[in-house]
């Protein structure tokens, strides 16, 4: 195969995987971006967190909403888990890494705030740990996942499975699909005007 019918036959998958995810979770964007507005509404934050390019991702989000995507308006409170080394050396270097995000959801969120757990696999440990904490405190989690949704899928009041997504890049891509999605709806539908 040419370099150029493997671009084609790479873009045509990217495509058909999103497709799939907008048939068999566009009403659960929907309802993600109603339960950020909630949140928002009730004096709420979301924490936003994942691993590596998940990681971007949740950056990605928290700076969508924190500055704005299509829509002027106040700037919402987001937080990607990521962006701190200082939190996440200290606490890997002491505990362990599959507690840099587990520590930071116990110190910053409280009741009634909106989790965004993002992990490809759906079983990364650090993920899980976070989202076990997060539902203990009584937040509302919204997964992204991939494949079978692994454990992740379990543990979400919303879970967002890219379900034909065969590697992490292909689910990155319809990842950042689902984020930049839930932003907009948000911003367009559940936020008061102002």
């Amino acid at each position: 195969m040419d370099p150029k019918n493997y671009l084609n036959e790479t873009a045509q998958e990217s495509f058909a995987i999103r497709e799939t995810f907008l048939k068999e979770c566009g009403d659960k964007l929907i309802a993600a971006a109603e339960a950020l507005g909630t949140c928002i509404k009730n004096g709420g934050k979301v924490l936003i967190f994942g691993n590596g390019g998940s990681a971007a991702d949740a950056q990605h989000m928290a700076a969508e909403m924190v500055g704005r995507m299509l829509i002027e308006r106040r700037p919402l409170p987001a937080m990607a888990l990521s962006t701190d080394t200082s939190n996440l050396t200290a606490i890997g270097n002491d505990y362990g890494y599959e507690y840099v995000f587990s520590k930071q959801v116990q110190g910053l969120a409280r009741k009634g705030d909106v989790i965004i757990a993002i992990s490809t696999s759906g079983n990364s440990k650090n993920v899980l740990l976070a989202v076990e904490v997060a539902r203990q405190l009584g937040c509302f989690v919204i997964g992204l996942t991939g494949g079978s949704g692994g454990k992740l899928k379990g543990l979400s009041d919303i879970p967002l499975v890219v379900s034909l997504g065969k590697n992490s890049s292909r689910i990155q891509e319809t990842h950042i699909f689902a984020v930049h999605s839930m932003v907009d709806l948000l911003d367009r539908f559940f936020l008061a005007p102002q």
